[in-house]
Formats: structure tokens, sequence, C-alpha cells
């Protein structure tokens, strides 16, 4: 399967989960908790990551990958933000110099 794939996946499974009991899905329960927390747990989720890059451990970087892009769509649903928004917002950005992009902000 491919990432892409993977989190067109991803994002079914949260929107069908938003609307679940708190207290029976991990993701209604992130959302019912609202944006705020969603943030930090991506926050958390983002360090392991770094830390698990730092450290050189590939297995653990993937786990923690897999755990930042859940919980990166999770927030965005909580922020009303849609994939379709931040996949437009990255074709927008292909074919530029990433530094020509930072210039422009």
């Amino acid at each position: 399967m491919s990432l892409g794939a993977a989190i067109d996946t991803l994002i079914a499974t949260i929107e069908a989960r938003a609307s679940a009991p708190a207290d029976q899905s991990y993701t209604a329960a992130l959302l019912a908790a609202g944006p705020a927390r969603c943030a930090k747990k991506l926050g958390e989720e983002a360090v392991e990551a770094a830390i698990a890059a730092a450290q050189g451990n590939g297995g653990e970087l993937t786990k923690e990958a897999a755990d930042v892009l859940f919980h990166l769509l999770v927030l965005l649903k909580a922020g009303g933000v849609a994939p379709a928004a931040v996949a437009a917002e990255l074709e927008r950005r292909t074919g530029q110099s990433g530094l020509a992009e930072k210039a422009r902000r």
C-alpha cells in the first residue's frame, strides 16, 4: 500500500470514528477534548519521532511517524481543515524551490 492510500484509509477511519462515543473510540475522545488537546498530542508524537530519528532508530521512527500522521489528521479534523485543502496547498507548492517559497513568507 502506498503512503497516499494509507492516508486516505486513515482519513476515512477518522471520519467514521469521529461520531462514536468518546468512551468507545480514542479518535472520538481526542476530538471531544478539542483542538488544544489534539495539538498537544501531535506535539508529543512529533518529539518522539524526532528523538527516534536522532538516535538512528528506524524501527521506532517508523512507528512514531505513523503516530504523527494520525494525530495530524485528527488535529485537522478538530480544526475544521479538510485534508483536501492541505493536498491543494502541497500541490500549489510543487515545482517551487523551498528556499524561494520561504523567502515569500
